[in-house]
């Protein structure tokens, strides 16, 4: 069991994807995964089995497919076995696996995920002296509060946030405390689930006022804060002061939730008319679209869809009627563009997406035939596409043909997906390459660009735009 490999996996998403995986488990492929983890020490399929037969109360066969992962001393396996041991009642094994002595790893996210077995094994108050040490690291503060969440601890939880938290308010901005912005919203969210609300609230509502933040700031947690408790008057004031870019979804959801939409959209009516910069358009058109009202919200932002900029909301507009099942006025609204904008577009997405809407919309032989009439150099990932509009045509085996002899990993991944649907697990695994596969294309791709990166005339640029990546990463999927 090689190290590299099993982080190559984890940071690529190689081997086996984990929505194949889910797929598989869902429809009863447990067996498979087991026996793909064993032969090609493929870790999603590890995970997914280990999942599958937890479930089942199979705890020692779950433990026989992680235990050669977890040998190998890699984190993630070994957090996975400890979980495995936990459940299975071998509380001292498991805290004997994820302690990290014995190892050499003396990271704070090691520490983290032994204080998460010392909570499994019931050691709540040990698995909080473990972490104090680390806590100016906000992953392992994250961990802290996740972990402790209904433990019955919330008091002394916020006993070690305290100094943190005073520590960040007292100057956000010197150099080494600018990392603990999340302490705030932590000790919020403590007191919150504690049933301390209104302390919660103008706590942090006065770090808000301060600008105590971070890179990323509070106020957006600040906001669902207040909604989750109703709290409408001070996240109007949020949403009509200086963090209405930030505030306002939030506002405009708990309106919405409260049956008092027109309110929702005469706010962002205002906003935009007062041009206020923002997404305001957009969050107009969702609330619109989800109201049913369709043609409106098309008629609120059409003026956007022939801009050449980021401005244009033609394609989130054509997501939205796509997920309220209105197809055929998002196709619609692909037929009526400007010359300037499909000159721009066509090629590049617009075309993709229409197809896309017309195998939703059931008209995938129409889709097919304007593909085929084209040039074939003229679309990219041709023969995937009509492989996809042959399957939601209902003529899996045509799409299962036409994919076969297709090379790269997302022809795979497509053609694994058809056999799934009829539950034929193993083929469909063994179409996807295994992990050493996948890594010898991937450095065959990047010689094959050095090579010809290296052979192009010096005064061309590098030639190649836009960085991309080998047909067979993550960005596959």
């Amino acid at each position: 069991m090689k190290v590299d490999d099993l982080e190559w996996q984890l940071n690529n998403l190689g081997g086996v994807l984990p929505r194949i995986v889910d797929e598989i488990l869902e429809r009863g492929g447990l067996e498979v995964l087991v026996e793909t983890a064993r032969e090609r020490e493929d870790w999603f399929c590890a995970v997914g089995a280990v999942r599958g037969l937890c479930r089942a109360g199979e705890f020692g066969r779950a433990w026989m497919v992680v235990e050669p992962f977890a040998a190998s001393g890699w984190q993630p396996a070994v957090r996975a076995g400890a979980d495995v041991l936990l459940r299975w009642n071998r509380v001292e094994q498991a805290l004997e696996l994820a302690h990290p002595g014995g190892r050499g790893q003396e990271s704070d996210d090691v520490w983290r995920d032994y204080a998460e077995a010392l909570v499994g094994a019931g050691r709540v108050d040990d698995a909080i002296g473990v972490l104090v040490p680390c806590l100016r690291d906000r992953r392992v503060l994250r961990g802290l509060v996740e972990m402790t969440e209904g433990q019955g601890c919330d008091e002394r939880v916020l006993e070690v946030l305290a100094p943190i938290a005073e520590e960040f308010r007292r100057d956000p901005r010197q150099c080494g405390v600018g990392d603990l912005w999340e302490v705030l919203p932590a000790q919020a969210r403590v007191l919150e689930r504690s049933g301390r609300v209104d302390e919660a609230i103008p706590l942090l509502g006065a770090d808000v006022a301060a600008r105590r933040y971070g890179p990323q700031n509070n106020v957006e947690f600040y906001a669902e804060l207040l909604a989750r408790h109703g709290r409408v008057e001070a996240l109007r004031d949020l949403a009509t002061g200086t963090h209405k870019s930030t505030a306002a979804s939030p506002y405009v959801k708990t309106l919405e939730n409260l049956g008092r939409a027109g309110e929702a959209e005469a706010y962002l009516r205002d906003l935009i008319a007062a041009k206020h910069p923002g997404s305001y358009e957009h969050t107009l058109m969702e609330l619109l679209i989800r109201q049913g009202r369709f043609d409106d919200a098309i008629e609120l932002v059409e003026h956007t869809f022939d801009d050449l900029y980021d401005g244009n909301l033609l394609q989130s507009t054509l997501i939205v009627l796509a997920e309220q099942g209105q197809h055929d006025k998002a196709l619609e609204l692909t037929q009526r563009r400007s010359p300037e904008f499909l000159a721009e577009n066509e090629e590049c997405w617009l075309r993709s997406n229409r197809w896309w809407l017309m195998g939703e919309a059931g008209r995938a032989r129409e889709a097919i035939a304007e593909i085929e009439a084209l040039p074939a150099d003229e679309v990219d990932d041709r023969e995937l596409t009509i492989a996809w509009l042959l399957a939601q045509d209902g003529r899996v085996e045509q799409a299962i043909a036409r994919l076969r002899p297709l090379p790269g990993k997302q022809a795979a991944t497509d053609l694994a997906e058809l056999l799934i649907r009829q539950t034929r697990f193993a083929e469909a695994v063994a179409v996807i390459p295994d992990v050493a596969a996948q890594r010898k294309e991937e450095r065959r791709f990047w010689t094959d660009r050095t090579e010809q990166k290296e052979t192009a005339p010096s005064d061309s640029g590098d030639g190649w735009g836009d960085p991309w990546t080998a047909p067979n990463t993550a960005h596959a999927e």
